[in-house]
């Protein structure tokens, strides 16, 4: 008995021994705030971690220990707990909340530290630094923080925020992080959405009085127009200071727009009820867990039991994404330890960096690989939506598909359904008014000289004033369109359009609403609005009968070549039937003299159109030509017939204005049509007459003060309903730039309306109000604008087939009948034609004769030439 009992001591020293000789430099540390509730749950899931391995491993030299200190959220105690772990204990591999900066200093101050790998449970990986590239050991246990700035740009393109405050707490010691800031503001660009100052404070314990500090810097923000806030980066405790004192200050009210970042999300399944009801109306995103795995579910489970025991004070005790995170940073640690034991006789801190990188696991968290020392698995985040006593998912989000939620719905519907601070469902502007808690003050020109689109109407019985027209209904059902509701009222302008502008540069006014026409010296005050109609600038004079045209009026039914072709058929067709006839022996067709001839053969043309001819045709090829002749007749009268009944209808008349002459021209007074007939056309000041309304116009141009009158576009046609029977447009359209509404410059309203009016204009609404304006002046019917002035005849084209058929039958009677007349006479062509040739040959010979006596007699008259 006492052998085996000897023997049991020894065998038990000897183990105890070994394990003591073969533990010797295996120890994994950790660098942990352990006085926050994230830092607690890190510690429990990395002792989970560490049990579970070595429970799992059979031999006990490979299982390290873990060493844990606590740096009480103190990055310079957070430097020195890591040096003393790797100087004092030896640690061969480094785990914790540690940013790259620390990071750094920690690898540069010896070779030993340089090498020793630091896995950071930071919540996300920042590219931002250039120190963090250079660090040959440092490992991130999270994703690249451009995929967090891209999401948060997408969530803000989406609601079509322009501008966004981002608020950062720069926790670091050793420099400042202006990096993530850069990150948030090129992402933003995609979405054509700027950042607003930004707010960068300290950490908590570093200031004297920290609910003083956020309370003051907050109510800065809240006296700037921007609404829409972005909590990037904050402690546990900087966030829920903020979030109550903006609560305190009124920012969690309608109008306001939070979102908060990965980090800070993560932190909602551990907080205080307290914390969740100064967020309501919160929307943020969270890294997307597959939560429901045997592994999960067994981790979930001892977490719940260890973490109630330790901490039984704590009142959430599931695991958060910092405890997943934890779990499977220490899990990779200590398998990479594992493999490179087995693999060489030391563990170097070299061959473990390596090992750990190249480590995969299906962890907790999900699957875990590297790359660049950062996970390299694109994450999936949810699009959380804080509200009542918890949070509710409402869509997802990925880097490769962007916004998608099969189960929920469409995108549209999921983002829709979010409520906003002050239980609201409108998406906020994102922007306050100036007058904010009033409606919009929006100003309307009260002094137009075109009612149609604005007019300002005073009620004496109701005592009420009415702002009615085209111009309303639009902005109207442009605000109806908006994803919220806008107030607003209409505000009678009794000034020009140009001092409009400068009240709404003043801020006097938030607005314009009317038939204000987009400059490019307005847009210097102002924004404006797209378009809703557009406009140029057009010419209407006064219109007169052109009496000669009335009178010969039927000569415009054809085109001056069709008539001559007309004539030259008509005599070409009855020439060739009357030598046909006369070649057959037809003695009607038979006259005494050419005088004879010629006027039978034009009787023969006239009568022969209605039938009415006395001769007689006796051949048929006579019958064919004048057959095919009088279907040629028909169609052509038939035509001439149609047309000049168009032309009498249309009956179209000609400006009575020559521009280059001295004549007064008139536009609208106070308009800006002055200032450009006088700077960009270059007319006389004194020669303009300013015209106060629509009907003074007509009694303008009736009076003879003016000989034409400048209009935009819309108002042309507004004249030109109601007058539709004296006046017409003339000349070029000098290209504006539309009607908009006005705004002032920065306003979000400028994108929404401008948005709204697209809406409106593609659903044929304006169409249909402008029908209508112009339908209700005057019933008489216009002819279309792009009518030719002069009246315009039938071409020759139009009956080319019918002139070639007529033509060739023609073409082959002529020959026919002249081939006839060839073979008749016959014999005394012959004889003609012989004396002719006779005579021709008589004439050669002759001329042959004189031309050999000239030379003859040349050679005699000529000297003897000297002998050589």
């Amino acid at each position: 008995m006492r052998f085996y009992t000897c023997l049991l001591i020894l065998f038990t020293v000897f183990h105890l021994g070994n394990a003591r000789n073969c533990s010797r430099n295996q120890y994994v540390g950790g660098v942990l705030d352990q006085s926050s509730h994230i830092g607690r749950e890190q510690k429990i899931a990395m002792e989970i971690a560490v049990q579970e391995f070595c429970r799992i491993g059979n031999d006990i030299c490979s299982c390290p220990s873990l060493i844990l200190k606590d740096s009480k959220g103190n990055p310079s105690r957070s430097y020195y707990e890591v040096m003393d772990l790797m100087i004092t204990r030896q640690v061969k591999a480094i785990i914790g909340t540690i940013s790259p900066q620390e990071a750094t200093l920690v690898s540069e101050f010896d070779k030993v530290t340089k090498n020793i790998p630091i896995i950071s449970l930071a919540p996300t990986a920042t590219s931002s630094f250039p120190e963090a590239v250079t660090m040959p050991s440092f490992v991130q246990m999270s994703h690249d923080v451009k995929i967090h700035m891209q999401c948060i740009a997408a969530i803000v393109g989406h609601f079509r925020w322009r501008k966004v405050t981002p608020i950062y707490e720069d926790h670091t010691t050793f420099s400042s992080s202006p990096g993530l800031l850069t990150l948030l503001s090129d992402a933003l660009q995609v979405v054509d959405t700027t950042v607003e100052l930004p707010l960068v404070f300290p950490p908590l314990h570093s200031l004297s009085n920290p609910s003083i500090y956020i309370e003051k810097e907050l109510t800065k923000l809240k006296m700037k127009e921007n609404r829409v806030f972005i909590l990037l980066k904050s402690s546990p405790a900087s966030c829920f200071l903020l979030f109550e004192k903006a609560k305190q200050l009124g920012m969690m009210e309608k109008g306001y727009a939070w979102i908060i970042s990965d980090d800070i999300s993560s932190l909602l399944d551990s907080v205080d009820q307290s914390v969740i009801l100064s967020m309501q109306g919160v929307i943020g995103f969270k890294t997307n867990l597959a939560d429901t795995s045997e592994r999960f579910e067994n981790f979930k489970l001892q977490f719940r039991k260890r973490f109630r025991r330790k901490y039984p004070d704590e009142e959430y005790l599931n695991p958060s994404m910092h405890a997943l995170r934890a779990y499977d940073a220490t899990s990779v640690a200590m398998k990479a330890i594992q493999v490179s034991k087995g693999s060489s006789n030391s563990t170097s801190s070299v061959n473990l960096f390596e090992t750990i990188t190249h480590t995969k696991l299906n962890g907790v968290s999900g699957d875990i690989s590297f790359k660049d020392g950062k996970l390299a698995h694109l994450p999936t985040f949810r699009i959380i939506n804080v509200i009542g006593r918890s949070y509710r998912e409402i869509d997802f989000w990925s880097p490769e598909f962007g916004f998608f939620n099969d189960n929920l719905g469409s995108e549209e519907e999921n983002l829709n359904l979010i409520y906003w601070p002050g239980g609201i469902q409108r998406i906020p502007t994102g922007m306050a008014m100036r007058n904010e808690g009033r409606p919009l003050k929006i100003g309307v020109p009260a002094r137009g000289a075109f009612k149609q689109f604005v007019n300002v109407s005073y009620d004496p019985d109701t005592n009420e004033t009415h702002v009615t027209g085209f111009s309303i209904k639009v902005f109207e059902a442009a605000a109806k369109k908006l994803n919220y509701s806008l107030s607003y009222v209409f505000i009678p302008y009794y000034g020009s359009y140009d001092d409009m502008v400068a009240d709404i540069h003043n801020k006097t006014l938030d607005g314009g609403v009317g038939d204000t026409e987009i400059m490019a010296d307005r847009y210097e005050y102002v924004e404006f609005s797209q378009p809703y109609l557009d406009s140029g600038l057009v010419i209407v004079v006064p219109v007169k009968p052109n009496i000669m045209k009335e009178r010969f009026i039927f000569f415009y039914a054809f085109t001056t070549k069709l008539w001559i072709i007309l004539l030259a058929m008509t005599i070409g067709t009855v020439s060739v039937v009357w030598l046909n006839e006369h070649v057959h022996g037809n003695k009607e067709f038979v006259a005494t003299s050419t005088f004879e001839y010629v006027s039978k053969m034009l009787w023969f043309a006239v009568s022969v159109l209605s039938l009415a001819h006395r001769e007689l045709v006796n051949n048929n090829l006579s019958r064919l030509v004048l057959a095919t002749w009088f279907c040629v007749n028909v169609i052509v009268a038939a035509c001439f017939t149609a047309t000049l009944s168009s032309i009498i209808t249309i009956s179209k008349i000609q400006p009575s204005i020559n521009l280059q002459s001295s004549a007064f021209i008139g536009c609208n007074r106070n308009s800006f049509i002055i200032h450009y007939l006088v700077n960009v056309l270059h007319f006389q000041p004194e020669m303009i007459r300013q015209i106060s309304s629509i009907d003074d116009y007509d009694v303008a141009f009736k009076k003879k003060e003016i000989s034409a009158a400048f209009f935009v576009a819309p108002h042309a046609n507004v004249f030109l309903a109601k007058y539709c029977h004296g006046y017409e447009k003339i000349g070029h359209t000098y290209k504006l730039g539309g009607f908009g509404f006005m705004f002032r410059t920065g306003s979000p309203l400028v994108d929404d309306i401008s948005r709204a009016v697209l809406k409106v204009t593609q659903s044929g609404d304006v169409n249909t109000l402008e029908k209508s304006m112009l339908d209700s002046l005057s019933n008489c019917s216009r002819l279309p604008e792009d009518q030719s002035r002069d009246p315009v005849g039938l071409d020759p084209g139009l009956f080319t087939g019918l002139f070639m058929i007529s033509g060739s039958i023609s073409a082959f009677v002529f020959f026919t009948a002249l081939a006839r007349v060839v073979i008749n006479h016959r014999d005394p062509i012959q004889k003609k034609v012989e004396l002719i040739t006779a005579r021709l040959g008589a004439w050669w010979t002759t001329l042959l004769r004189i031309n050999v006596i000239d030379r003859k007699l040349n050679i005699e008259l000529t000297p003897n030439q000297p002998v050589a």
